[in-house]
This record gives C-alpha cells, sequence and structure tokens, in this order.
C-alpha cells in the first residue's frame, strides 16, 4: 500500500470511529472505567452531612470554623489495545474480513479514551508480541495507532495469547483498561490470564465470521489453514468431518467464556455483519 492509500485509508477510520466516539462512546466509556483514585481538590466550610473524616484539623484550628477536605475522582486513566494480527483474522465471508472490524473497533475506543484525555498503548500479536507501542496521549499518537493496525504485516500466522498477556504483566505495572481483540481461537492461556486480571480491567471483544462456526456441505473442497499456512483437500460431503470441526470451534468457544469469566474479565462478542456498536454499548452499560 503506498504512503497516499495509507494516508487515505487512515483518514476514512478516523472519520467514521471518530464520531462515534464522539457522539456515543466518549460518555459511556466515562463512566464505565472509574478513575485510578481520589485527589486532592480543595477546602472548604464544613456542611451538614459531609463526612468527619475528610475534616481538615489544621484549617479547623486556624479558623475556629470546623472545615472539610474535598476530593474529586483522579479520572487519567490508561487503555491498551492488544490486537490478534494472526492468519485467522483475515478470513471473512460478506465482503468484511475480520481485520477491517477489529481495525475500527480499535480505533473506536483509541478516540474514546482520546476524548478522556487518557494515554493509549498497543500490542500487535501473533504467537509472539509482534509490536509495542507505549502509551501516549493525543490525537497524532492514536492515527500512529490506526496505521500501524490497517498496514502492520505480521511475521507469524499463528496465535499465542498467553505470550500477549505475559508480556503485557511485564510491560504495564500500574492498572490499565485492555481490551484484547481477537477470534480466541486459541487456548491454555487460563493462568496468564488470571494474573493480568488481578491488576488490570481486561475486556475480551470476540469478532468472528458466521462461516467459522460450520463448514457447507461442498464436496471435496482445498482448504487453506490461514494459522499454519497447509492447504489440505477436506471432504465436506462427510458428516464426521463437519462434527468434528464444529466440536473443535465450540471447546475453543467454550474455553474462552470460562476462561474470562472465572477471571472476572468483561466479554463482547460480535460477528463481523453485526453493528458492533450496539454491541460495545450494551457491554458499557451492563457494567
Amino acid at each position: 500500500m503506498d504512503t497516499k492509500e495509507l494516508l487515505k485509508k487512515v483518514r476514512k477510520i478516523e472519520i467514521k470511529t471518530k464520531r462515534l466516539s464522539n457522539h456515543i462512546f466518549s460518555g459511556e466509556y466515562h463512566s464505565s472505567f472509574k478513575g485510578r483514585g481520589m485527589t486532592f481538590s480543595e477546602v472548604r466550610q464544613y456542611q451538614y452531612g459531609d463526612d468527619i473524616r475528610n475534616i481538615d484539623w489544621n484549617v479547623t484550628a486556624r479558623y475556629n470554623e470546623a472545615h472539610v477536605k474535598v476530593f474529586e475522582e483522579e479520572r487519567e486513566l490508561t487503555m491498551v489495545l492488544m490486537v490478534d494480527i494472526s492468519g485467522s483474522e483475515s478470513f471473512g465471508s460478506k465482503n468484511q474480513f475480520k481485520k477491517d472490524i477489529v481495525t475500527e473497533i480499535a480505533a473506536t475506543m483509541a478516540f474514546s479514551a482520546t476524548q478522556n484525555n487518557d494515554k493509549i498503548g498497543l500490542i500487535l500479536f501473533s504467537d509472539t508480541v509482534e509490536l509495542y507501542i507505549p502509551p501516549k496521549k493525543g490525537r497524532s499518537h492514536v492515527l500512529r495507532i490506526i496505521r500501524e493496525l490497517i498496514e502492520f504485516e505480521p511475521k507469524s500466522h499463528k496465535t499465542d495469547i498467553a505470550q500477549a498477556l505475559k508480556f503485557l504483566s511485564g510491560t504495564q505495572k500500574k492498572k490499565a483498561i485492555i481490551f484484547m481483540i481477537s477470534d480466541f481461537m486459541s487456548d491454555s492461556y487460563e493462568h496468564t490470564l488470571k494474573i493480568a486480571s488481578k491488576k488490570h480491567d481486561i475486556t475480551g471483544v470476540r469478532v468472528y465470521d458466521i462461516r467459522e462456526e460450520k463448514i457447507p456441505n461442498l464436496g471435496m473442497v482445498t482448504m487453506l489453514d490461514a494459522e499454519t499456512g497447509k492447504i489440505q483437500l477436506v471432504d465436506t460431503s462427510s458428516k464426521t468431518v463437519r462434527m468434528n470441526y464444529e466440536k473443535h470451534y465450540q471447546e475453543k468457544l467454550n474455553y474462552f467464556k470460562d476462561t474470562f469469566r472465572k477471571s472476572g474479565a468483561g466479554i463482547v462478542n460480535t460477528r463481523v455483519d453485526e453493528n458492533y456498536v450496539t454491541k460495545l454499548l450494551g457491554y458499557f452499560k451492563s457494567r
């Protein structure tokens, strides 16, 4: 992709996702995620109903009248977008690739965080962390994140969620809001998710295509495994083949749901042909 085409694509995504974040998400995002804590704001005269634990005894003694400390929520937060860029993300069956929806969701969340003056970081992962952009503020930083989401070419097509979570725990020492966007066709990440969830507020956003759930009966079909690169002939007319595929898919899906729920992390499921805006808003309002 040449520079002109890339910039055009970045601008198109910015216009669409910024509008969503400005008018829909920023308020819901603000109310869904709490700040780090309370910070001192001012001292004022005591009023009936104030918590006596907040009385400032030094000021009270000076003026011979009760005064209390006023605190306000420290709003500044850090958001880290963890985005799966493995081979399976290039799948698409309805004129829309999973990768395109993933990019839009990530951009919308980034602009929502920017509206609240929060920092945004990015982790692109396959079976290893392929790119890390440390959290920063500002529009130009968000545009850099969008550019990477559009044009970054992964070195590996496999997936290892556990490795990505280990990297997160090693680099993000303070509590952060984490949105992990993937199809979650992986396993063996229960332990690392449990550790990461104790420190961070994690949400798994599963983006999937309806054609991945079942194999239709099309007879003998040549199939490419996007994560291994292997091409093989598959007899889709075989009921056993179709049942085994569905069983494998369902096992991965159940593992994702059970593992995230047990660790206390949030879950959002959105199909590529569904309105992800509705799904995310519903999630925010339920928190």
